[in-house]
């Protein structure tokens, strides 16, 4: 009964992290579309990526602490990449670096 508790959490956790995965391409979305400007969507974007990270490490963790190890062994290397992306220099939009010229113009 124990585990299908934990795979409900884990089921859980990881819609959690879809939506924020969707919400990330909405403002996208929604910057190629103009209906929002660049600074807002840079700022909801960055209020995000933090949080999913911390969900992310918590399934991780999660994973580790219920012997799940093969499902921990494959968070592994996204665990890695968000690592890396947080210590980094790029661990936030910055305006500066976005090419706005990436999406292109709708004529008509």
């Amino acid at each position: 009964m124990a585990d299908v508790w934990a795979w409900l959490l884990f089921f859980f956790i990881l819609i959690s992290l879809l939506v924020m995965v969707v919400f990330q391409l909405m403002c996208l979305s929604d910057l190629e579309f103009d209906y929002i400007n660049p600074y807002d969507s840079a700022s909801r974007i960055n209020g995000v990526v933090l949080p999913e990270f911390i969900t992310q490490g918590v399934l991780c963790l999660l994973y580790l602490i219920t012997g799940h190890w093969v499902m921990s062994l494959l968070c592994v290397p996204y665990m890695y990449y968000n690592y890396r992306f947080l210590i980094g220099s790029i661990s936030r939009i910055i305006l500066s670096h976005f090419n706005l010229s990436f999406f292109p113009r709708k004529m008509g």
